[in-house]
């Protein structure tokens, strides 16, 4: 069994990795690093408890840690655990600039350790549906992509993704998820342009955002807003044979928070009236969605671990991902297209 340690016992531990390690056949989560001890305790009374994240790293001995604390904080708990011979987990995004991103990777490669980040958005059964479609060939070649993460918040919260700070707002957080499958499927942009504005009142960060990936025959857009009341669009995939459209979220997240166990065979399932439909110039067919699969991300990490399987995130592909959050930081505020060639050599925003 893998050791595991949890830094941080925010929504994103509770709620995605504790679940998902104590539901896994190969990893066995043993320490876990938060403030809110008592509850922890509570919750978790088999398990070690640390005051500090550092005590953690250096004393729990421990075969892989996931990072689960404050964007900002990423790089220095992620160098730590690597410089102790600690393979590693972070969460999404994994760290706040691509500077930071590569030394990480060259770091791990040099130590001979895992890196990965949680772009768990790659396992969505929505997700994994529009994979199939283009696989198969079922819209021809794709035109006009469109991917959506809006919801209603329109009022500011008192968290930390929320306050004024490097990595926060919904553009680092769920925008990396969506530009992270965007270039899963098609890779990277020729350019882009950006608007990543607050438009809720008192907002410190971005809360909003509109961003187009511009490739050779296609067109890419993400986005999420804070205001959407209506049912909301996930996806839309316009090709030379039909269209896909899907409606709603992906129900694994909301499945975890009601205490639904990973391994429970409806886990994953969605609703058939939540089905994205198939439109051609004759016909409208729904869609089943595929199931959906967190535990596969641990999965592969343990088989990575183990048996010397593929990193399930190539933290290569995180690092793009941080050049494309940052280059569109650059064109909302300069209102300019930005050539991703200029991330190439990219030395991160000073």
């Amino acid at each position: 069994m893998i050791k595991v340690g949890v830094i941080g016992y925010g929504y994103s531990a509770k709620t995605f990795h504790i679940p998902l390690i104590e539901t896994s056949e190969y990893m066995e989560l043993v320490a876990i690093n938060s403030s809110q001890k008592e509850l922890v305790r509570e919750q978790h009374p088999n398990i070690a408890i640390f005051d500090t994240a550092q005590a953690l790293i250096t004393s729990a001995n421990l075969e892989l840690i996931v990072i689960t604390a404050p964007n900002n904080v990423h790089y220095s708990l992620a160098k730590l655990c690597l410089e102790h011979g600690i393979n590693v987990v972070i969460e999404k995004p994994m760290v706040t600039t691509s500077v930071e991103a590569q030394e990480l990777v060259d770091l791990a490669k040099k130590q001979g350790l895992l890196l990965s980040v949680f772009h768990n958005r790659r396992w969505d059964g929505d997700f994994l549906t529009v994979k199939k479609l283009l696989k198969n060939n079922q819209l021809g070649d794709v035109r006009y992509f469109e991917s959506h993460y809006d919801r209603f918040r329109p009022t500011v919260r008192q968290r930390w993704r929320e306050q004024a700070g490097k990595g926060s707002g919904i553009w680092f957080d769920l925008g990396s998820h969506l530009v992270d499958q965007a270039i899963n499927i098609f890779g990277l942009p020729e350019a882009l342009t950006a608007r990543c504005l607050p438009l809720r009142a008192n907002s410190q960060t971005t809360d909003y955002f509109h961003v187009q990936l511009h490739y050779e025959n296609l067109e890419v857009v993400l986005h999420a807003s804070s205001f959407s009341a209506a049912p909301n669009m996930r996806f839309r995939i316009e090709g030379t044979k039909g269209s896909f459209i899907k409606y709603g979220f992906d129900p694994q997240e909301e499945q975890l928070k009601k205490g639904i166990s990973p391994v429970n065979s409806l886990y994953g399932v969605e609703n058939e009236e939540n089905y994205g439909r198939l439109y051609t110039e004759f016909s409208s067919t729904a869609i089943e969605t595929e199931q959906g699969c967190y535990k596969q991300y641990y999965l592969e990490i343990a088989q990575a671990i183990k048996l010397g399987g593929c990193n399930p995130i190539n933290p290569a592909d995180a690092v793009e991902v941080l050049k494309i959050l940052e280059l569109a930081e650059i064109s909302s505020e300069s209102g300019k297209k930005m050539m991703i060639s200029l991330a190439k050599n990219y030395e991160g925003l000073k």
